[in-house]
């Protein structure tokens, strides 16, 4: 079939065919319990079904997806060695360091503010909000209730710092598949998100600083603190000035824009090292462990659990359903449904400043339709970028708007997976502690209030303000 027998779809039929989607993957995944990748694979079916009656070949359906994975390969890589960074510094006592000195740290006066900061801190190291909130979460859940902090202001501090780091860290899978989803470079993406993100943050951590003042004739349970710090001693040796120094390397690297790729196997091969001649770990274990970590045996549960992440198979539950959605939005992207579905309400957005907050209400509505931020994220990008590209403004801020919509969102919503996760593992309702996470529903009102104020834009001279 030539490409002139070729039809765009109607808004009627885009609108259809995403709503089919929606509902197979909103009722599969929290009517029926059907996995999510299952669920991508019969929207794959039913949009190729769509694409096929437009006079799409079959040939040129596999087209569609093959050309949207030869776009991601990059950061397929980086998928790759997000695991191994992971592995390698939980061996080499890079994360047992940052929670051994963080704790030191706590006082009833100041809890929730450094409470923030170290569950920012260990979001950006490991990448991950889910086992940030499950291991310094649940102790510092258990230090505020033993201070009679409201359970719920203290979940939603953990938040707050654990999405910091899902949000900023170069290791964070949403961080990674923002960039390559709309295009641009990993660092240009994180440069972009801390023009919003840091005074967000700094903001919230003001909000919670004061509300921790409050609270400063509270007593300190220390029982729960001295009990892990012995265990990690016991496990690890502790010296920050070695084993922070994978850390250090992969934040002098990323500063000087070295490529990811080389920065992270840097950082790896330098874990290795101190896990190996330091840690007096053996080589088998530790080399083992980069394809598969297991848990320690520190004698606490939750601890050992998050010790034993990482490794290159943890990654493959993100990388697979990533690589199945970004094919899915290929389809969506080239046979045009994406377009048609939007271009009512894009052709209406004039100034930047809207295009962002829509951009931002996306995100959250994808989040509420599909209950997961991968998916939100994909598709997003690929709805917007052309938009963004009219108005010459830079893909970093397509991706920064994506993720303060996506990522920044997820956590709030019982249904999400993220927002299931928290509440159960925190023991806090979502809805009981999302009026106080203050960073995760700021960084999306900043964003928009500095685009107004044509600030932080990184845009073209014809962008409309």
């Amino acid at each position: 079939m030539s490409p002139q027998t070729l039809r765009n779809p109607s808004f009627a039929q885009s609108l259809v065919c995403f709503s089919v989607i929606v509902a197979l993957i909103a009722g599969g995944l929290f009517g029926l319990g059907i996995s999510l990748h299952a669920l991508i694979f019969m929207c794959l079916l039913w949009v190729g079904i769509n694409a096929f009656s437009l006079g799409h070949t079959y040939l040129q359906i596999r087209e569609l997806m093959t050309s949207a994975l030869t776009r991601a390969m990059p950061a397929i890589y980086i998928f790759i060695l997000i695991g191994m960074v992971i592995a390698s510094f939980m061996q080499s006592g890079t994360i047992s360091t940052l929670i051994y000195y963080g704790l030191s740290w706590l006082n009833p006066s100041i809890f929730l503010a450094v409470g923030l900061i170290l569950c920012a801190v260990m979001s950006v190291a490991t990448g991950t909000s889910w086992g940030t909130v499950g291991t310094m979460g649940v102790v510092l859940m258990g230090i505020g209730a033993a201070m009679n902090i409201p359970l719920p202001i203290v979940a939603a501090m953990v938040v707050c710092g654990a999405t910091f780091g899902d949000k900023m860290s170069p290791v964070s899978d949403t961080t990674n598949l923002a960039a390559m989803s709309a295009g641009t470079n990993l660092y240009r993406h994180m440069y972009a998100m801390l023009l919003t993100t840091l005074p967000s943050f700094l903001l919230s951590f003001v909000i919670f600083l004061v509300i921790g003042f409050s609270y400063a004739n509270q007593n300190i349970d220390v029982e729960q603190i001295v009990e892990i710090k012995a265990a990690l001693a016991s496990h690890y040796n502790l010296a920050p000035y070695i084993t922070l120094l994978p850390l250090v390397l992969l934040t002098v690297l990323s500063i000087k824009k070295v490529p990811a790729e080389v920065t992270m196997s840097c950082s790896i091969l330098l874990a290795v090292i101190i896990a190996i001649f330091y840690q007096d770990t053996n080589t088998i274990i530790v080399l083992n462990a980069l394809w598969e970590n297991t848990p320690q045996n520190t004698g606490i549960e939750n601890l050992d659990a998050l010790l034993g992440r990482g490794g290159i198979s943890s990654m493959s539950w993100t990388l697979l359903l990533a690589l199945m959605a970004i094919a899915l939005g290929g389809i969506l992207h080239g046979a045009g449904f994406l377009a048609a579905l939007l271009a009512g309400i894009i052709a209406r957005v004039k100034r930047t400043a809207s295009l962002i907050a829509v951009t931002i209400a996306s995100g959250f509505l994808g989040n509420l339709a599909m209950g997961e931020a991968y998916i939100s994220i994909i598709l997003n990008c690929q709805l917007f970028k052309p938009k963004y590209e009219q108005q010459n403004l830079d893909t970093a801020v397509l991706s920064r708007s994506v993720e303060e919509g996506s990522t920044m969102t997820t956590g709030l919503i019982p249904w999400t997976t993220a927002g299931a996760f928290y509440s159960a593992t925190l023991g806090v309702d979502v809805l009981d502690y999302a009026p106080y996470a203050f960073f995760n529903y700021l960084n999306g009102v900043v964003a928009v209030i500095m685009a107004a104020l044509g600030v932080g834009l990184l845009k073209g001279k014809t962008a409309k303000r």
